[in-house]
């Protein structure tokens, strides 16, 4: 009897701790998903939606709770695999530490299920409720007010609902000829959340499919925009004192214009005055670039921009060599297809043949593709429109992004285990999609993924060469022509010679 009730009370402070272990991990995101979306979004004096009136406003504040919710579940899904590889090597580095007992495998179980739940919940009624609600005027015959626009929110968000389960059903008979899997689709939360998330974590790993190649190549532009250049051959001080010197000439001829405008010499003064204030402002900006160089120490002058872009390279270099390792275990039969069929239990062995070493390299590439993901998502010509502004984004962009960000993350973890990053198995509902177990798509998705970035990087650093090749081409053509008009015109001039 007492080691029944000592078994109970050891998995009910089991229970409680993973419960408030998971509470402040999401404090934390929430706390932070809330500072990046105060920082870009519109100030409420200036949005639309909250400039009318009290009623307005709130109903941007609950849309901005709810997009901070759905964010700071988007950042859970993107900290899933690195959280769960790092908690499977501190319990395969130290088993019987007293201090890494919470860090068990229910904890990560529970982390699973719970960010695919409200990835579910947030991309199927939270955002679609946050969109509608601002959109929302109110039932006709209702008393203005929030309530009259819940109800028209809800209303038309039950109605939405209906339309994509009737969707959802045709799907399933269309693909599934089966009668048990048509009846299982009334079951909703063991077959149509599971086979309605199948969809979008399909579109969005090819979403990851698309930007993660650009992101790739436009990475590298980013960075060089960030992160200062080095310019070995040139003195600072020297160019500060040089602008500092002709800024002061040009100040003294701003002040002798002044004088001669006030002496009545108008029209050559102002002229000459324009033009001085427009090299006083490139002085101006020429040297407030030279200050914020000065300031930088030597070392991370000089060698910043390289480091940085050697690690991009060497990052970039290591996905696609995983990419077409994975491809050959694929072929050879040495790694299965990533569906999950085991449930796994942490600190029994090493992710990586290398150690922590590889499992810090499989976390670094991992948060690497979610970032270029996003930078690739907002390079692509129609998608950039989306691209959030700072201080000067509307609650409806705001959505758009939420959105935006919870696919792409959700789809984060079956997009590194379709790809070999990392031999870490999908927990949960994420290992049970439909088209996980399908070899052939799981080969070309690793195919095509191998030679989209293969092609965007070529692209990329072969850009200036081809640029040059073209330009010598034209020339040569246009210097081409005009020897051969120039020889036509000697023919001729010499037919007439001899004609006469």
């Amino acid at each position: 009897m007492d080691e029944d009730v000592e078994i109970r009370e050891r998995l009910f402070h089991n229970v409680v701790r993973e419960y408030v272990i998971g509470f402040l991990l999401f404090i934390l995101l929430y706390i932070v998903s809330y500072v990046i979306i105060c920082a870009y979004r519109k100030q409420p004096d200036r949005d639309e939606y909250c400039a009318v009136d009290t009623e307005d406003a709130t109903v941007y504040r609950i849309a901005l709770w709810l997009c901070t919710f759905t964010l700071s579940v988007s950042g859970g899904a993107v900290l899933l695999l690195p959280i769960s590889i790092v908690a499977n090597e501190a319990l395969l580095m130290f088993p019987n530490s007293y201090y890494l007992q919470w860090m068990n495998t229910s904890l990560i179980h529970g982390l699973w299920n719970s960010i695919f739940l409200f990835s579910n919940l947030s991309l199927f009624v939270l955002m679609p409720f946050a969109y509608l609600f601002t959109e929302s005027e109110g039932l006709p015959g209702y008393r203005r007010g929030i309530m009259s626009r819940v109800y028209e929110t809800a209303l038309v968000l039950f109605l939405s609902a209906i339309l994509i389960c009737g969707l959802a059903w045709v799907l399933s008979a269309i693909f599934n000829e089966d009668k048990a899997s048509r009846k299982a689709l009334f079951d909703i939360w063991d077959f149509y959340l599971p086979y309605l998330y199948s969809c979008i974590s399909l579109l969005g790993v090819v979403m990851l499919l698309i930007c993660t190649p650009i992101g790739f190549a436009r990475l590298f532009t980013v960075m060089g925009e960030l992160v200062m250049k080095p310019k070995f051959l040139q003195n600072v001080e020297i160019e500060l004192d040089v602008l500092r010197l002709e800024e002061d000439n040009l100040l003294r001829k701003l002040e002798s214009a002044d004088k001669r405008l006030s002496n009545g010499h108008g029209n050559d003064a102002s002229h000459g005055k324009e033009a001085v204030k427009e090299r006083l402002d490139g002085i101006s900006k020429s040297k407030r670039e030279l200050e914020k160089r000065q300031k930088v120490s030597p070392l991370r002058r000089n060698l910043g921009y390289p480091i940085m872009m050697l690690f991009l390279l060497f990052l970039t270099c290591m996905s696609v060599l995983m990419v077409a390792k994975n491809m050959i275990e694929l072929l050879i039969g040495l790694k299965a297809l990533p569906v999950s069929t085991q449930e796994i239990v942490l600190g029994i062995s090493s992710l990586s043949a290398l150690g922590p070493i590889g499992a810090a390299v499989e976390i670094t590439i991992i948060i690497y593709l979610m970032v270029t993901s996003v930078v690739g998502f907002y390079s692509c010509p129609l998608l950039n429109r989306l691209q959030p502004r700072y201080a000067d984004t509307s609650m409806t962009k705001v959505i758009g992004n939420c959105v935006v960000i919870v696919v792409l993350s959700s789809a984060l973890p079956v997009l590194s285990r379709t790809l070999g990053i990392t031999n870490f198995d999908l927990l949960g509902n994420f290992g049970r999609l439909d088209w996980l177990g399908n070899f052939y798509i799981i080969l070309t998705y690793n195919l095509v993924f191998a030679v989209a970035t293969a092609i965007c990087l070529a692209t990329k650093f072969t850009s200036s060469l081809r640029a040059a090749l073209v330009d010598h081409f034209e020339q040569a053509f246009v210097h081409g022509r005009q020897t051969l008009s120039r020889h036509k015109g000697l023919a001729s001039a010499t037919m007439l010679v001899k004609d006469d």
